[in-house]
């Protein structure tokens, strides 16, 4: 709208572009299916045939791009029920954030339950859009083309750029392809045929309904009023507003619905690769008892609740941010597919290298386009986050490869003298029955073992002590003043002196009286003191090099 009826005028031609673009993007992505019928995403086929660091930056282009879909998608849905029922539009994050928990909670059920609910939404969808467009179509041959009842004015001159920023807008509609090529096992045998005819089949759709959208749009005159979305604006104009306008609106927010599903898809599957070549946390391997990627689908989840906050659930304000990401990854997956055949020749490799070739060249000056045209209004965000990303994977696999190095057996002796716990210290907040548990337990150990009270308030820790004498004679206690009612500082203090006092290269063992609850909740009503010493015993350095032993004692309360 921004360059009024001369932009209209372009729409077409540029959705013919786009829809073209999308052919030769799906022809060659259908030769990555065949090379890799084990599941050919991005990250793959760049990382085997390119190299780490182009595998890492498509994959951080992907991750970005299945977050920003989920988002997209999710937003524009709640645009198009809106259209129909204004009175959602300022409670457009809030009915986003119930459908994406909708969707969460039934990917956390399995992929069995989430593929029969996200099939019926497909095929409602076809069955009332394309009979809309084919009605539509028969209207406009019968009536011709109809000028806009009110063209916009136009805020700025039509110029290359604008047409640039219309056709990277419009690229958007591609970014599903990936998942079909990052998904082939998912597909009954033989997978790669069927894998190759659902992308087939979904690029011919997705042009029709683009083409047949935006042809529609502009040759029937048709204008959008006020926040109402362009498809609402076409199907008003079609269908009136009755039960069949209403229906064709439920059925485009459940489609979104369907693409936003497609994330939590492939995203938990694209993390779980990561964190198994040890680029990513390793819980994100783990299947959960439904057999899901379920700590990949919840950052996910929390990823896209984020985004839908921050952007206020606006699908306007988040679209210009994802398809970086998606051309990125097209352009890497390509021209790595393009290494693929030099290196492996086969029956016809170069025609079919020439067809990735093509499509590695095609996305790529895409990309060019949309990072240059939508740079101010966010394409910035993903340029700056995917080296954001690659140097994270990088740190954590630094940091697997470091606690690998450091728990290797090689260079260790076969055979070790036991170690010899000389003395114990028990850090205590009282004389319970829990301590008595400890003290008998550490006593078991050894003959050393020492008592220590830090004393919070002035004066407690001589009533402390009467107690501890009349139960442990035999066992001394060490009272440490705390001025600043630090607990922590006192007791590392006092064992860093008696390391350099009686440094004998054995190891010694603190033992941590601790009672637990019967429920869960009741945690929360006690202060946590042998959580907060374990976890400052675990990780500060001990500069002298003095081996330590942490053994927790605990007392279970009964309900």
């Amino acid at each position: 709208m921004i360059a009024g009826s001369a932009g209209l005028g372009l729409s077409f031609p540029i959705g013919l572009a786009i829809t073209i673009l999308l052919t030769i993007v799906a022809f060659s992505y259908s030769q990555t299916i065949h090379g890799y019928p084990s599941g050919g995403g991005s990250y793959i086929v760049a990382r085997e045939n390119l190299g780490t660091l182009p595998g890492l930056i498509a994959a951080a282009a992907l991750l970005i791009d299945y977050i920003l879909t989920a988002a997209v998608s999710l937003t524009a849905g709640v645009a198009a029920i809106a259209s129909a029922f204004p009175a959602l539009w300022p409670y457009q994050i809030e009915v986003a954030l119930a459908l994406l928990l909708v969707i969460t909670l039934a990917n956390l059920r399995g992929l069995r339950e989430t593929g029969t609910i996200m099939t019926v939404p497909v095929y409602l969808f076809l069955v009332t859009y394309i009979p809309m467009l084919v009605y539509g179509l028969i209207r406009l041959s019968l009536q011709g083309p109809v000028a806009p009842v009110s063209p916009p004015a136009a805020v700025s001159p039509l110029t290359l750029v604008l047409v640039l920023h219309a056709f990277s807008a419009g690229c958007t509609a591609m970014t599903g392809i990936e998942s079909i090529s990052n998904g082939v096992p998912a597909f009954k045998p033989p997978e790669s045929q069927n894998a190759s005819r659902t992308l087939s089949i979904m690029a011919f759709l997705m042009g029709f309904l683009f083409l047949g959208s935006i042809g529609l749009t502009q040759y029937l005159g048709v204008v959008p009023v006020g926040d109402e979305t362009i498809l609402s604006a076409l199907a008003r104009s079609l269908l009136g507003n009755g039960p069949l306008y209403i229906l064709i609106q439920v059925t485009t927010l459940l489609i979104l619905a369907v693409a936003a599903n497609t994330s939590f898809s492939d995203f938990p599957r694209v993390t779980a690769i990561l964190a198994k070549d040890g680029f990513l946390p390793r819980q994100l391997t783990g299947l959960g008892d439904r057999l899901v990627f379920s700590n990949g689908i919840l950052l996910l989840s929390a990823a896209t609740a984020f985004l839908i906050i921050l952007f206020g659930g606006s699908a306007h304000a988040l679209v210009p941010l994802f398809a970086v990401g998606a051309f990125l990854a097209f352009t890497l997956s390509q021209a790595g597919m393009v290494a693929h055949w030099f290196r492996l020749k086969g029956q016809n490799w170069p025609f079919k290298a020439g067809i990735n070739g093509l499509g590695a060249l095609v996305t790529g000056t895409t990309l060019v386009i949309i990072a240059v045209s939508k740079f101010i209004q966010g394409a910035w965000v993903s340029i700056i986050f995917i080296p954001l990303l690659i140097f994270l994977f990088l740190q954590i696999r630094s940091h697997y490869r470091n606690v690998t190095r450091q728990l290797s057996l090689k260079g260790l002796p076969p055979s070790l003298t036991p170690a010899i716990i000389p003395r114990v210290v028990i850090p205590i907040s009282g004389v319970h029955r829990g301590i008595i548990e400890a003290v008998n337990f550490a006593r078991g150990m050894t003959s050393d073992v020492t008592g220590v009270y830090v004393e919070l308030e002035p004066g407690h820790g001589e009533a402390v002590r009467q107690v501890w004498e009349a139960w442990f004679p035999d066992v001394p206690l060490v009272v440490l003043p705390s001025p600043y009612r630090s607990l922590v500082g006192p007791l590392l203090d006092f064992l860093d002196q008696l390391d350099r006092e009686r440094h004998d290269g054995h190891l010694s063992a603190i033992v941590l009286p601790e009672f637990i609850p019967a429920k869960w909740w009741q945690s929360v009503l006690h202060n946590q003191s042998a959580m907060l010493i374990r976890n400052a015993l675990l990780h500060r350095r001990r500069t002298l090099g003095y081996q330590q032993v942490i053994i927790d004692v605990p007392h279970h309360l009964k309900k």
